[in-house]
């Protein structure tokens, strides 16, 4: 994070090239800086001194005692078949009882030169029980010269907290502790990111101080110094780089956009046939008073499946076609572009029948614009937009290739933020005469320290009222080892809710054609979902294709079940998507594919199979797929894993709230933020690493307002070089674009 000379030297002339290729290789570390901000994942202490009489099975124990006898035995094994292993076993006293410590292979050549008999000594290690006899196996240990060495060496020693780093096969926490140790007087020169009245004023301890502190700590709170003050570094050094994305932002000009009087958006607003909700009111002032600004709107608006993003986003658009420019909407997927296309003008009527005949006065075009289009069609749209005859488009990423020109694009409206890279962001955005206003649509909730971390360049509004008229969704375990038969409920459950002229679908965690490796969906799909330490299913998930063969042969006989999945031709998922919309098809088996998008009021019943394997906030998504008409919707989460899992347990909260904002922030809770902040983050240099998103909240709300103010008094950071170099630091290519929003 510090770029300076001494922090900048490689590995490689500090440690030599073997350790540090793999340190590079493995953790991603390169100069002496990234070491120092390897930190320690947790401290073992050296169980306080304890007498032989009463040693405690299975802890860590330190020990003071006198060597009584020490005896070298070699034997076969077949790691020495020639007799030749050894093993060294030294009885020990400490006056209240014995005890005997072993080492084995190259690990007996030192003890057995220092441990002779009458030498005193401190061990420290784990107390094991071998041949009914206690233990320790490969101490620590540190000899005591003579009886001149006070009880303070004893003390200290014993009550050392060692540094546990995360390590890899090839390199030991051990091995990283020596290295850090050889680099750690570089720590005196890391030049400190954080303004001095900051630091100051919060009571923190110097850069240098706390990573000493971290890496060689003489008590506890010397910890909590350390993580206190790089908590800060992480949290504040993120938020000015995202607050100096906002300023650059507010520095760009753009047109105001303000609604007529009597313009579009009134029209439109007169013939809804339902009042709107006090957030969609409170949301949609939000968005206005960002568009008459004269400098481009930035706004994340999140709100549940069902809250009624698409109206407040279409009451933005009218706005800006009020006032005399052209709103675009993103879609990630043709059959989405085309669900909005529907809605849009389902909702406008004849104001969506600008230039026709029997269109109202104030009508507009509304126009979609997908890749699949036929040429002759195609060509009108493309003429729509350039003469600015269509108000509004929907379309797909088609909208962002060359020939695509727009009159006076005013607003760009991104559905599902995730799935839109920066580089089509930007393409789009490259479009209007100025930089047009962004509205970024997301149904996943995002707990508000991910907002502020992630999409940190955006302002944030949150629709949390679900609309008059939605269904609730039930939603239950389905405990498919302990209760086989709960599961054949569960099919039965299907096949009613078919009978009574609804579909369903089904999910699954895996494709299963032959491309499909189950060892890496698995490993994958394990690790997305299992939180640290969960015990991960022995068996590859569950594949849509073998799944959909075994219902359609077993217990949905008869029904009319389809698969959908990634790897179809995006003609084919369409073709699927159109036939289940439509009501032709009883039962989709699919992947996460229907995640995002489809709407259909029909669909009342999911399965989940290998619920296990997914993200808490992800079921939640997939959950909002039925539901959607005047039916109750069912949602059931089978799996496998045993009552007592962590896996469980999360599955029980799924199934007990509705609450997105609650379940996003159980899911962040038991899954590594890494999973959360996206790619960036993850492993390498540039991720959290004391910084827990949800935990630290206060931090990174306190950060960001840091942040907003040393930026808005020196946006250029010239009064502060250090902070300036630890962004550079921060600000890698691979960092650039995960805060671009990719």
């Amino acid at each position: 994070m510090d770029l300076v000379p001494a922090l900048q030297e490689p590995l490689k002339k500090v440690l030599g090239p073997t350790t540090a290729k793999v340190m590079a290789e493995h953790l991603g570390l390169h100069t002496v800086g990234d070491l120092l901000h390897h930190y320690p994942r947790r401290y073992e202490e050296r169980g306080q001194l304890t007498h032989l009489a009463d040693l405690p099975m299975d802890e860590h124990v330190t020990v003071v005692a006198q060597v009584a006898d020490a005896r070298l035995h070699t034997f076969a094994s077949s790691k020495a078949p020639r007799g030749k292993g050894q093993r060294l076993e030294v009885t020990i006293t400490d006056g209240s009882g014995r005890l005997q410590l072993v080492f084995f292979g190259n690990g007996v050549h030192k003890p057995h030169k220092e441990l002779l008999p009458g030498t005193r000594a401190m061990f420290a290690g784990k107390v094991s029980v071998f041949n009914r006899r206690l233990q320790l196996a490969h101490p620590a240990y540190e000899l005591l010269r003579g009886d001149t060495e006070g009880e303070e060496t004893v003390e200290s020693w014993a009550g050392a907290l060692i540094p546990l780093y995360p390590a890899t096969a090839k390199l030991e926490s051990w091995k990283l502790a020596k290295a850090i140790q050889t680099v750690l007087p570089s720590a005196q020169e890391a030049v400190d990111p954080l303004p001095d009245s900051l630091r100051e004023g919060r009571g923190l301890v110097s850069l240098p101080e706390a990573l000493l502190k971290i890496h060689r700590p003489h008590t506890k709170a010397d910890i909590e110094d350390a993580r206190a003050r790089l908590k800060w570094d992480e949290a504040f050094v993120l938020q000015v780089a995202l607050a100096r994305r906002r300023h650059a932002e507010t520095q760009l000009p753009a047109v105001p956009r303000k609604p007529g009087p009597d313009g579009l958006l009134t029209a439109f607003d007169d013939r809804l046939p339902f009042t709107l909700t006090d957030g969609q009111q409170r949301v949609s002032r939000e968005i206005f008073d960002d568009l008459a600004t004269d400098h481009p709107m930035h706004r994340l608006l999140q709100g549940e499946v069902g809250s009624g993003k698409t109206l407040v986003a279409l009451r933005a658009m009218l706005a800006v076609v009020d006032s005399g420019g052209q709103a675009v909407m993103l879609a990630p997927t043709e059959v989405l572009a085309q669900q909005h296309h529907r809605s849009v003008v389902e909702m406008m009527g004849e104001l969506a029948e600008g230039g026709m005949l029997g269109g109202a006065d104030h009508a507009t075009k509304v126009v979609l614009l997908t890749g699949s289009m036929g040429a002759a069609a195609r060509r009108h749209a493309l003429l729509d937009l350039a003469t600015g005859e269509a108000g509004i488009v929907i379309g797909t990423h088609a909208l962002i290739e060359d020939k695509v020109q727009f009159h006076d694009l005013g607003l760009v409206v991104v559905d599902e933020q995730h799935r839109f890279g920066v580089e089509q962001r930007d393409a789009l955005r490259g479009k209007g005469k100025q930089p047009p206003h962004l509205l970024v649509m997301t149904a996943t909730p995002i707990p508000r320290t991910v907002a502020m971390t992630v999409f940190g360049d955006l302002e944030t509004s949150v629709l949390d009222q679900l609309p008059a008229g939605r269904s609730p969704i039930a939603s239950h375990v389905v405990p498919a080892a302990d209760k086989p038969h709960f599961l054949a409920r569960a099919w039965e459950r299907v096949r009613e809710e078919v009978s009574n002229g609804h579909q369903a679908y089904v999910v699954c965690p895996r494709i299963g054609d032959e491309d499909d490796d189950p060892k890496k969906g698995a490993k994958k799909k394990a690790a997305q979902a299992e939180p640290p330490g969960g015990d991960a299913e022995k068996r590859p998930p569950l594949a849509v294709l073998d799944v959909a063969e075994q219902l359609a042969k077993g217990p949905l006989q008869g029904l009319k079940v389809e698969v959908l999945h990634g790897r179809m031709q995006p003609d084919d998922k369409d073709a699927v998507m159109r036939r289940f919309a439509a009501g032709e098809t009883d039962v989709l088996v699919a992947t996460t594919v229907i995640e995002v998008g489809v709407n259909v009021p029909n669909a009342t019943a999911m399965v989940i199979m290998d619920a296990d394997r997914f993200g808490v906030s992800q079921l939640h998504q997939l959950r909002g797929r039925v539901g959607r008409g005047s039916a109750p919707g069912l949602c059931l989460l089978v799996s496998e894993m045993p009552e007592a899992s962590a896996a469980r347990q999360r599955l029980n909260a799924v199934a007990s709230t509705r609450d997105g904002f609650e379940l996003s922030r159980i899911d962040l809770e038991q899954r590594r933020e890494g999973d959360v902040l996206g790619q960036a983050q993850s492993g390498a240099r540039t991720s959290l690493r004391v910084l827990a998103v949800i935990e630290d909240e206060e931090i990174i709300a306190e950060a960001r307002q840091e942040a907003a103010a040393v930026v808005a008094a020196d946006p250029e950071l010239t009064g502060l070089p250090g902070l300036r170099t630890a962004l550079e630091a921060l600000l890698d290519d691979e960092r650039e674009q995960y805060l671009e929003k990719g």
